[in-house]
């Protein structure tokens, strides 16, 4: 632990004001709560809400996990990692049960998250709205009165367009039959886990100056219509070249060898741990 710094990097008062900011944010679900967003030293853009919450929130006793797009090892992951870790000195870990703080760009964990868990989003666009509504005060004006026909005629376009929901990621969601929320650049096949999800999530958007959450055993239900639902990414009789799962969010990779397509796990601690259990069962699936 690097002791040229406060714990936890901040001074104590920023951390008080981030976590008021944060109480706030769980008390009005999904409803977006502006803060007062410090300078890091990491560039905007690269996971500066999320590392705020947690370096606001960290104690000495929390496990840490970071993840990015689904690695624990990929560049942005592993620096903010360092940074918290030089900071605090907590224990760092890549198994999702061991965490109590998860920090994670662009996805969620398949280990299904538990009531002792704090889950921190990275927001780049917290403003659900913003695609058709480029002032901020409107779009204020519209979450006030509960106005969102704009949301679901982006939608309607898509479907007039293209005969389905074409969102990728970071599909709105309606959380507690109140405000309509952007759950970050999470995949389609993430949304349902954070429906009445035990673990409390955190969403942070450093660039934008906004923090909002999910509280635990919130209902959160992904925009649709009835004649066009809702459908998360499936990957029907698909499994994982390495260890075999099925059921996951699975990355679409060439094969080398006969230029054909194979899936693997894209949470990569969760194909390891998988991976070690079948060896250890004596072989693979």
């Amino acid at each position: 632990m690097n002791t040229a710094y406060n714990f936890a990097f901040f001074d104590e008062g920023s951390k008080r004001e981030i976590r008021r900011a944060t109480l706030k944010a769980i008390a009005i679900p999904g409803y977006q709560v502006p803060f007062a967003s410090r300078e890091m030293p990491i560039g905007r853009g690269w996971g500066t809400g999320g590392l705020q919450l947690t370096l606001s929130l960290i104690g000495k006793t929390d496990v840490l996990k970071v993840i990015d797009q689904g690695s624990d090892e990929s560049v942005n992951a592993v620096n903010i990692k360092k940074l918290v870790r030089d900071t605090t000195g907590v224990e760092i870990t890549e198994l999702t049960r061991e965490a109590t703080l998860i920090q994670s760009r662009h996805r969620i964990p398949e280990v299904p998250l538990n009531k002792d868990q704090i889950l921190i989003l990275q927001v780049p666009i917290p403003e659900p709205l913003r695609f058709y509504e480029p002032q901020e005060s409107v779009t204020k004006k519209h979450h006030a009165e509960k106005e969102y026909s704009g949301a679901w005629l982006m939608l309607f376009e898509q479907i007039i367009k293209y005969g389905s929901m074409t969102t990728g990621a970071d599909h709105p969601v309606m959380v507690h039959d109140r405000y309509v929320m952007a759950p970050s650049p999470i995949p389609r096949f993430d949304n349902p886990k954070m429906n009445h999800s035990e673990a409390l999530i955190l969403l942070g958007a450093g660039r934008e100056k906004k923090v909002y959450a999910i509280p635990p055993y919130t209902k959160v239900v992904s925009l649709d219509f009835h004649d066009y639902p809702f459908e998360p990414e499936t990957f029907q009789d698909k499994q994982c070249r390495l260890c075999g799962s099925t059921g996951v969010f699975f990355d679409e990779l060439v094969d080398e060898t006969t230029g054909g397509t194979v899936y693997q796990c894209n949470d990569t601690s969760y194909c390891i741990e998988t991976l070690n259990s079948v060896e250890a069962l004596g072989g693979v699936k």
